[in-house]
């Protein structure tokens, strides 16, 4: 695709603006490492959970949304839809704990909460472990699949693509982090989302507009279901077809075992970044910089709002125009790509790149900012340099950013050649979720109950990784692992807990007093605390998160229904989305706008 100059006036102007933006916060940062990790706690609801929608929202996103409905249809969404209860659960159960805790990064937990040197250990190896490790990978996947996206767009060889994003994308992305800290990266996401959401729905748009309209399009989808016989699906179907899916080979849909563990084993078990049981990572990050407990929960609840209702059907009604114009790809991945470049006007390709751009920038700014956080406040600051004045660890979070860009380059250019690190990472954090979510419920969980479970987790799925006892299609051997290492780890933790002592009685008033979580699992320690009047919201928290959860995907099928013609199914969903909107609205109504103590 080539571009002309009006195309490159228009990227020039992102670059800079987002430039300006680092600028513009540069002193609003500086004051202390709270104000450059976690925005002072001074960030309006809105600003926070449109920010989480923009990281969430990767260059790779769209990609991989449309391989999974050119092989499994609409259905194999469930494998990031299944989330959902785990985070209407931050939502309703969590967000507010995480703002009463006052932390800067969520890895502090592990002090604030355990006693002692396994208290120390895990929050310094989860430090090393997510801030550098994992945080590097998460960055070099993003980077590999922007250098598909402009080796394609551009039209020039994936390594040039690769040197774009290793020493221009990425380190430009650093100096605006470096300079504006959180304050910088949450305009800076507002803006990019934006953008984002713009040119994926003219993408959709024009792809629709390419396979002959909405009529035509499941026309077609439906004479490719006839031509392929009875081993396929409804392409167009939102649930696995239960008839066929028993089957090993069976095309457009999902197994049944794979689709259960998605709904009943995966939002709990599973650690994923920016979907953790519980909250954390950097959607902790985002919570802490909330001003009140009221934005820390609002935040979440427009965060997943927005990423399961209103974000899909851009990429799905995208995926099926490939399904339709392009029917034989061997990476249906690259789809999307060829879709935006072959379809959208000539006149729109400068904003294209752009969204592209954003799409990549924001979250490599999260998690560049985010890894700071970890490497410099529960590490260096932590074990290192204790007694600093603030602004020498501000200047040691923007160096240890360009370090992070340094890094992240690095292994970027490495991952090029490496296709399953990103599949080992989900599978070392299997069945760790229960005790994330436990954590705050139960005061007999201690800091041997995490490392067993993360210590399980990792030699289980090594274990099953190495020996490879199961058969069968992918999502049905993913599937079964799953449901082997939840297991074992589950147990694992629970017997540990049981059988070491509880947390020093001193460790476990002071997380007490200074979180109030529901008193039903605090019993022996809220009897000993009677200054502290004792919280029993956990039924009505739980009667929330399930309206919640049914508020949005009755959102998320409602809006799907509409886009697929089927008006008056969605019409009706988008009532009963409503309804449970106006529910929720009456007990939100009851939690404090001023700043909680």
């Amino acid at each position: 695709m080539k571009l002309n100059f009006t195309d490159w006036v228009v990227i020039a102007a992102y670059l800079l603006f987002t430039l300006i933006q680092g600028l513009y916060f540069r002193r609003r940062s500086s004051g202390s490492t709270a104000d450059y990790f976690v925005s002072g706690r001074r960030a309006a609801w809105w600003l926070i959970g449109t920010s989480m929608v923009a990281t969430t929202f990767a260059a790779d996103t769209p990609l991989v949304v449309t391989g999974l409905v050119y092989r499994n249809g609409i259905a194999g969404n469930w494998i990031w839809w299944s989330m959902l209860p785990a985070g209407m659960m931050t939502v309703f159960l969590f967000a507010r704990l995480w703002v009463r805790a006052g932390l800067l990064t969520d890895v502090e937990f592990a002090e604030m909460r355990y006693a002692g040197k396994p208290g120390a250990f895990l929050r310094g190896f989860r430090a090393i472990y997510l801030g550098l490790l994992v945080n590097c990978v998460i960055l070099g996947w993003v980077t590999k699949a922007m250098t598909t996206i402009a080796s394609v767009v551009l039209g020039i060889s994936d390594r040039a693509a690769l040197a774009l994003c290793v020493f221009f994308l990425i380190p430009f992305t650093g100096i605006y982090v470096a300079l504006g800290g959180l304050w910088g990266v949450l305009w800076t996401d507002l803006f990019q989302f934006v953008l984002k959401m713009g040119v994926v729905i003219a993408v959709a748009w024009y792809g629709v507009g390419a396979a002959g309209g909405m009529h035509a399009l499941l026309a077609k989808l439906d004479a490719l279901h006839s031509a392929a016989g009875p081993s396929s699906s409804n392409i167009s179907s939102f649930f696995p077809d239960f008839s066929r899916s028993f089957a090993s080979e069976s095309l457009w849909t999902i197994p049944v075992i794979t689709f259960c563990v998605y709904l009943g084993v995966q939002w709990w078990a599973f650690w994923y970044p920016g979907s953790e049981p519980g909250g954390g990572g950097y959607v902790a990050q985002r919570i802490l910089s909330a001003r009140t407990e009221r934005d820390g929960l609002l935040a979440v609840l427009w965060f997943n709002f927005a990423h399961y209702a209103l974000r899909s059907w851009p990429w799905i009604l995208a995926a099926l125009a490939v399904v339709v114009l392009y029917p034989h790809l061997a990476q249906p991945e690259a789809g999307y790509v060829l879709l935006a470049v072959d379809h959208l006007p000539r006149a729109a390709r400068g904003l294209l790149v752009a969204g592209f751009l954003a799409a990549f920038m924001s979250t490599i700014a999260t998690h560049l900012n985010w890894g700071s956080s970890y490497l410099v406040s529960d590490f260096y600051r932590r074990f290192v340099r204790r007694a600093e004045p603030e602004k020498h660890y501000v200047v040691v979070s923007r160096w240890v950013t360009i370090l992070l860009v340094i890094l992240s380059a690095c292994v970027s250019w490495e991952l090029a050649t490496i296709r399953s690190g990103w599949e080992v990472l989900l599978e070392v954090g299997a069945g760790t979720g229960s005790v994330y979510l436990l954590r705050w419920y139960w005061w007999r969980v201690n800091a041997w109950s995490e490392i067993a479970a993360m210590s399980t987790a990792l030699i289980v799925s090594l274990t099953i990784r190495w020996a490879a006892p199961f058969h069968g299609s992918e999502p049905a051997v993913f599937a079964k692992q799953t449901l082997v290492t939840t297991l074992a780890t589950t147990l694992a933790w629970v017997i540990v807990t049981l059988m070491t002592p509880a947390e020093p009685r001193d460790t476990l008033l002071r997380f007490y007093r200074r979180v109030r979580p529901d008193a039903l699992g605090w019993g022996p320690i809220a009897r000993i605390a009677p200054e502290v009047v004792p919280v029993h919201d956990l039924g009505r928290n739980l009667l929330d998160w399930i309206v919640g959860s049914a508020m949005v995907y009755c959102a998320l099928f409602g809006v799907g229904k509409i886009c697929l013609l089927s008006r008056g199914i969605g019409v009706l969903l988008l009532v009963g989305s409503l309804g449970c909107a106006l529910f929720l609205y009456r007990g939100l109504s009851r939690i404090p706008q001023a700043a909680d103590s």
